[in-house]
């Protein structure tokens, strides 16, 4: 079996620094062989590459990379709290979408984690989800990820 580490090099995919928390909470938590991420935001070099909501400022695409970004984000925090080689299936994604009013393209935004998933984990990063239109979102950013990973002993 390929190490996840492995895959991501041949991805070309290198996690980022774990995002600060921006109030209080940790980034993520182990529970038994679970663990779980607090709700990740597209920081990238400690930036949101955009604010506002999907369907008026941003667009779907650029929202569909940012959950990408933010589910890169989470499997950040997860390496840094166990050891990405560590994870073993990915359990489930719940994906926030800053929605302007009419917008119902939520799921094809969170596919942006999903995809991440399939690429970087195969059979094993099939996963149940949520994808949940929302009026706002910390900081304003268009998205938000959470990621609930299953791990080794």
């Amino acid at each position: 079996m390929t190490k996840v580490s492995d895959r991501l090099r041949e991805l070309g995919i290198t996690l980022p620094e774990v995002a600060a928390p921006v109030a209080a909470y940790v980034p993520a938590v182990q529970v038994g062989n679970q663990v779980w991420t607090s709700g990740q935001l597209p920081f990238t070099g400690g930036q949101l590459p955009a604010t506002g909501k999907v369907g008026a400022e941003v667009d779907e695409a650029a929202a569909q990379e940012f959950a990408r970004t933010a589910a890169l984000n989470a499997l950040a925090a997860v390496n840094a709290l166990v050891g990405i080689d560590k994870v073993t299936r990915v359990l489930k994604i719940v994906g926030f979408v800053a929605s302007a009013d009419g917008f119902g393209g939520q799921p094809g935004v969170i596919n942006g984690a999903s995809n991440l998933m399939a690429e970087v984990f195969g059979e094993a990063g099939a996963h149940a989800r949520s994808a949940v239109g929302v009026a706002e979102l910390p900081l304003n950013s268009p998205v938000e990820v959470e990621l609930v990973v299953e791990i080794s002993a």
